[in-house]
């Protein structure tokens, strides 16, 4: 049986429009699927909308202590230097895979939503059944994505995401350009919450996964595995 394939989608965005913050790639929302999918054996795609580097968000990286399976991959030069070479969308874009998985980080906030390129690779997995993942900001690459029939791919789907509370706790709130648990909202989707804030929170509905924050990447890593498994 040959082993599946994923593509994981991750910004190029390392500045706030403000320009007083860096921003990027949460780390550990890419570090643990990327981890799980080394163990399965799976093929792993790392892409951007652009292309080449991925910046990372220097908060992320504050969080090692916390965090081994970050910290690993931190100090791996392989995996560095791969993150300065990712994939463009427009170069693998006709690749068939078994899952498309949407890392998030504030920066994805500004490449995501609008990534015309993005929106149809998310619809095509969509429409054929196969598994669409988005933790975090990462969600806001679905807010935008409308099926063939015209309706939009949230509308009427439970799904999580960061939540404007969180985006409190995190004091990013006067520097984000949208609240996208508003937006979420507004494209008509069942839009669930952690009982508490900043705790992991996944959401599966059909074959579309989502995780709410940071904290959600451990579990959002077993439940896309264990739902491929099922596809498999």
């Amino acid at each position: 049986m040959s082993p599946l394939n994923i593509l994981i989608i991750v910004t190029n965005v390392s500045m706030y429009a403000s320009g007083q913050l860096k921003t990027g790639l949460w780390l550990s929302e890419l570090t643990h699927i990327y981890d799980t999918a080394k163990q399965k054996g799976y093929n792993i795609t790392i892409a951007s909308p652009k292309g080449g580097n991925v910046p990372i968000d220097p908060e992320s990286v504050r969080y090692f202590a916390l965090d081994k399976v970050s910290t690993m991959y931190w100090n791996d030069v392989s995996f560095r230097e791969m993150l300065n070479n990712s994939s463009s969308l427009a170069e693998i874009a006709n690749q068939q895979y078994d899952l498309v998985y949407l890392a998030g980080g504030h920066g994805t906030m500004y490449d995501f939503p609008d990534d015309v390129m993005m929106q149809s690779i998310v619809r095509k997995q969509y429409e054929s059944g196969r598994i669409v993942a988005a933790i975090c900001h990462g969600v806001g690459g679905l807010l935008n994505v409308k099926l063939s029939n015209g309706e939009n791919l949230i509308r009427g789907k439970a799904m999580t995401g960061f939540d404007w509370f969180e985006e409190t706790l995190a004091r990013r709130k006067k520097e984000v350009p949208f609240n996208l648990e508003a937006a979420i909202r507004e494209k008509g989707a069942d839009l669930k919450k952690a009982l508490i804030p900043m705790t992991s929170h996944v959401v599966v509905d059909g074959n579309l996964i989502t995780g709410q924050n940071p904290f959600s990447s451990k579990e959002m890593a077993r439940v896309v595995a264990r739902q491929l498994d099922k596809k498999g």
